[in-house]
């Protein structure tokens, strides 16, 4: 055997769940869009779910209060749960903003939403134990391929507007263990109804009691990142304000990343029943996925500061929602005119949902469109419109939905980007 056959032998023996872990769709399509705007094409890219800090800064008196902990070296491991000072502001502000009651052992701080999400799943699976999420969603694929258990996915529909219904999860709660949910929605902006999300958890409730004492619950994960920006009359819901029982079996995942454009910031918060966020700090603590100390200081600081808080989040919140509701009027405008185009009404989150209906037109310039793939890459071409297709979030391949993320948007951009848009379109017959 030659030294190069040994070699490549040797670089192929990872682990099984590495050799079939998915890279991330979107870094895929960051890719093709870096290449176009290195040729010094001019690229509307709406496809991560990020701010751009120069049009979405986080406050100014988080950002000083920052510089301030690390001028004053607060520069040393924090306390594997997260700093005491945080997690007593944390829980203030679970009870103002949603009138739950959960002590400070019941909070645990991380470095932003994604390592909570990981130590839910490590915590509670078990290899070959069934998660049930929606599809579309946020990586629940993939943190189950990373528990080694097994997926069930739950198609949703644009009717429910992307959102589980109780009679879509009723069929898969035997014998589970996780159901993942998500309100506000990665990636579509939506939300639960009151009634949607009390159907729901009187099947949880209804599945756990007729498991016996020594049988694993069936927890559910509640994603509410998002929560604090909703736009107009939605309402944000959640399981223990609709179903006080639901306590024991539920865990939030929250954080500044998404309410205060601090995604790179990394000061998340997990809060739900003290077993599973007690083994949620053993395994964050292994992993050391700690928030920054300086972050943790300067975060308890700012938010224990309600008038700067809401003062911050009502412009926020304003110039969000302009960026979502204009460009919903703009795709409403290019169906009006017959364009295969649609677009659901902005609820929450930083994105809309649109929908691209191009399959069989053609362009004289790109040629004929017969799959979602060659629409995203028409958008990207012709209209320079990058948006991330919703068979990136789990749903199946022939979706013609995307979602369009407003964080790296101004407001010059949306007209822009439409009139592009409407250009593109109408080279096709």
């Amino acid at each position: 055997m030659s030294n190069a056959t040994s070699t490549a032998i040797r670089e192929k023996r990872v682990s099984h769940m590495a050799e079939n872990l998915i890279g991330s769709e979107i870094i895929k399509l960051a890719g093709e869009i870096r290449q176009l705007m290195a040729q010094g094409e001019k690229i509307y890219n709406f496809t991560i779910g990020d701010f751009d800090p120069h049009i979405f800064p986080i406050p100014v008196p988080l950002r000083d209060r920052i510089i301030e902990a690390y001028i004053n070296n607060e520069t040393n491991y924090p306390a594997a749960d997260g700093i005491a000072e945080l997690r007593k502001v944390v829980s203030s502000l679970i009870h103002k903003w949603q009138n739950l009651t959960y002590a400070e052992n019941e909070i645990l701080i991380a470095g932003g939403a994604r390592p909570l999400i990981y130590a839910i799943y490590q915590a509670i699976l078990d290899p070959g134990d069934t998660v049930i999420f929606p599809v579309p969603s946020w990586n629940n694929n993939h943190y189950t391929h990373l528990s080694h258990a097994k997926p069930v996915f739950v198609e949703t529909t644009p009717e429910n507007n992307f959102m589980p219904g109780a009679a879509d999860i009723a069929p898969h709660l035997k014998g589970a263990s996780l159901l993942a949910l998500c309100s506000p929605l990665n990636p579509t902006g939506t939300v639960f109804t009151k009634n949607q999300l009390e159907e729901i958890c009187d099947l949880v409730i209804a599945e756990n009691n007729s498991r016996s004492e020594n049988d694993k619950p069936l927890y559910v994960m509640y994603d509410q990142i998002y929560s604090a920006l909703t736009y107009g009359d939605t309402q944000h819901f959640d399981p223990v304000n609709l179903r006080p029982e639901m306590k024991p079996y539920v865990i939030y995942v929250d954080g500044i990343s998404k309410s205060l454009a601090a995604t790179g910031v990394r000061v998340g918060w997990s809060f739900g029943p003290k077993k599973v966020i007690d083994k949620m700090k053993s395994i964050l603590g292994h992993v050391g996925a700690w928030s920054p100390k300086a972050e943790q200081v300067a975060s308890a600081h700012f938010l224990a500061d309600e008038q700067a808080v809401d003062q911050f989040m009502s412009s926020f919140k304003h110039e969000v929602v302009q960026r979502l509701n204009g460009f919903y009027e703009g795709i409403q405008s290019l169906k009006a005119d017959g364009f295969g185009v649609d677009a659901i009404a902005p609820m929450a989150a930083i994105y809309l949902t649109v929908k691209f209906d191009l399959k069989g037109l053609s362009s004289p310039t790109f040629g004929k469109i017969e799959t979602t793939e060659q629409t995203t890459a028409f958008l990207l071409k012709e209209a320079k419109l990058a948006l991330v297709p919703f068979s990136a979030f789990g749903a199946p391949k022939d979706s013609n939905w995307y979602r369009l993320s407003v964080g790296t948007a101004t407001v010059a951009d949306v007209q822009s980007a439409i009139a592009s848009l409407r250009q593109a379109l109408s080279s096709l017959s």
